[in-house]
C-alpha cells in the first residue's frame, strides 16, 4: 500500500476530506497534517489528523509566521509516521512545509503542488506579491507534479508565467461517489405549485458579499417569487455580521452547514437552481475555478446560474447546459430565468441527460489517481524556475 503525506492549509475544510477519501478509496494509506480554523477533527478517513497549529481567514501574516514555525518543527510533528512514498503540499503555504519534509528523508520522495484557488496576492505587483511568486517558482520548480482543478488556471496564470514544463494533473472537484448513484427528483415534482416560489441554492463556502447583495435585490425586487436558500460556511473575514444581515432578509434564508456528500442529494433537491457565481476575486481566481457546487448541482439535477465569461459559463456552455448572465440587475437576472414550467423542465432534463461521470468522481478514477501519484519518480524534478519576478 502506497503512504501519502498529505499537508493541508486547513484540516476542517470538506474539500480536505473529500481528498482524503479519494487517496484511500484508491489504495493509498494517508497521513494527514496541518494548519486547523477551528477544532480540528478527530478523524478524517480512516487518519488521526495532525494540528500544526492554528491560522485565520485574512490574517496574511500570522499564516506566514505559523509556516515558518512548520517549517522548523516538521521533523519533530512528523516523527513516528510511516516514511511517505509521495507528498502532497495543498496550496502555496504548505508546498513549503512538503519541500522541507522531503528534504529531510534519506530517500527524497516526490512532491506534488495541488492548486486549487490563485490568491490575489500572487497576481499584485507589490513587494509581497513579487516575494510570492519568486517562493512559488522555486518551490514548485522542485515539485515532481503539479495538480490542479481548472484548466484555466494554467492557461491564465501558469503558463504565462513561464511553468508550462511543470507536469500537471487534472483533477476537477467532481463529487465523490463511493457507493450507490444518488436519488433525483423527477422534474415535475420540483415544480412549484400555484403562489410557491422558485428556489435558488447557493451553498458551501459562502465568501462573496456581491453575489449576497445581488440575491438580496433580486428576491426583493420580485416580491416573494423567488427565495434563496444559503447552506455552509459563511467566512468571518467577508460577513463578521452574517447572522444579522441575513436575518434582514425577508427571501433569503440561512439553514447551516451540511454533510458532504451525505446531505447533497436533499440539499440540491429542495432547489430549482444553484448559484454558481463568485465574485469574491472577480477577474482572476473566481473567473478561472470550477468550484464545488457546480458538479454538486448538476449531479443531483439542480439548473447552474453561471456569470458568462468565466470558466464556469464555459465548461458548462461546452454542454450545452445552464444559465448565464451577462448582467446581474435584477430585471436582466428576472429575465434569464425561465418563464414557465416547460422552459424550467427544457434546462433541467438537460442536466440530468448527461452521464454521471461528468460531475462524478468513483472508484476508478481514486485507483487512477492514486496510481499516477506513486508512479512519480523521486528524481523527476522539473528544473528552477528563471523567471523574473
Amino acid at each position: 500500500m502506497a503512504n501519502i503525506l498529505y499537508l493541508v492549509h486547513d484540516l476542517t475544510d470538506p474539500a480536505v476530506a473529500r481528498r482524503v477519501a479519494m487517496l484511500e478509496a484508491g489504495g493509498a494509506s494517508v497521513v494527514l497534517a496541518g494548519f486547523t480554523r477551528g477544532t480540528p477533527p478527530e478523524r478524517v478517513g480512516r487518519t488521526r489528523p495532525m494540528s500544526l497549529g492554528t491560522t485565520a481567514d485574512g490574517r496574511f501574516a500570522q499564516r506566514i509566521a505559523m509556516v515558518g514555525k512548520a517549517v522548523l518543527t516538521a521533523r519533530a510533528a512528523l516523527a513516528g509516521t510511516e516514511r511517505p512514498d509521495v507528498i502532497i503540499g495543498r496550496n502555496l503555504e504548505m508546498l513549503a512545509v512538503a519541500q522541507r519534509v522531503a528534504a529531510l528523508q534519506r530517500t527524497r520522495p516526490p512532491v506534488v503542488y495541488e492548486c486549487l484557488d490563485i490568491h490575489r496576492l500572487m497576481l499584485g505587483t507589490s513587494m509581497v506579491g513579487r516575494a510570492m511568486r519568486l517562493a512559488e517558482r522555486r518551490l514548485a520548480g522542485r515539485a515532481a507534479l503539479l495538480m490542479t482543478s481548472s484548466p484555466r488556471f494554467l492557461e491564465a496564470y501558469f503558463e504565462p508565467r513561464g511553468q508550462a514544463h511543470i507536469p500537471t494533473l487534472l483533477v476537477e472537484n467532481k463529487v465523490l461517489e463511493l457507493g450507490p448513484a444518488p436519488h433525483r427528483a423527477a422534474t415535475a415534482d420540483l415544480v412549484p405549485g400555484p403562489g410557491a416560489p422558485w428556489r435558488i441554492g447557493w451553498f458551501g463556502a459562502l465568501r462573496c458579499a456581491r453575489s449576497f447583495d445581488i440575491l438580496s435585490a433580486f428576491t426583493r425586487a420580485c416580491e416573494g417569487r423567488y427565495e434563496v436558500l444559503l447552506r455552509g460556511r459563511p467566512a468571518r473575514d467577508v460577513f463578521p455580521d452574517f447572522e444579522a444581515r441575513i436575518a434582514k432578509e425577508p427571501f433569503m434564508r440561512f439553514e447551516g452547514a451540511y454533510r458532504n456528500p451525505e446531505d447533497l442529494a436533499g440539499l440540491y433537491g429542495s432547489v430549482q437552481f444553484t448559484w454558481a457565481i463568485d465574485f469574491f476575486e472577480a477577474g482572476m481566481n473566481s473567473d478561472w475555478l470550477l468550484p464545488n457546487r457546480l458538479y454538486e448541482g448538476c449531479r443531483h439535477g439542480a439548473v447552474p446560474i453561471a456569470m458568462a465569461g468565466t470558466q464556469t459559463s464555459r465548461t458548462l456552455a461546452q454542454m450545452g447546459l445552464g444559465i448565464h448572465l451577462d448582467a446581474t440587475e435584477p430585471a436582466r437576472l428576472a429575465q434569464a430565468l425561465p418563464a414557465d414550467a416547460a422552459a424550467y423542465a427544457a434546462l433541467r432534463d438537460a442536466v440530468m441527460a448527461q452521464p454521471a461521470a461528468r460531475f462524478a468522481c468513483g472508484p476508478d478514477e481514486c485507483t487512477a489517481l492514486v496510481r499516477r501519484l506513486t508512479g512519480l519518480a523521486a528524481t523527476g524534478r522539473a528544473p528552477l524556475l528563471a523567471e523574473a519576478a
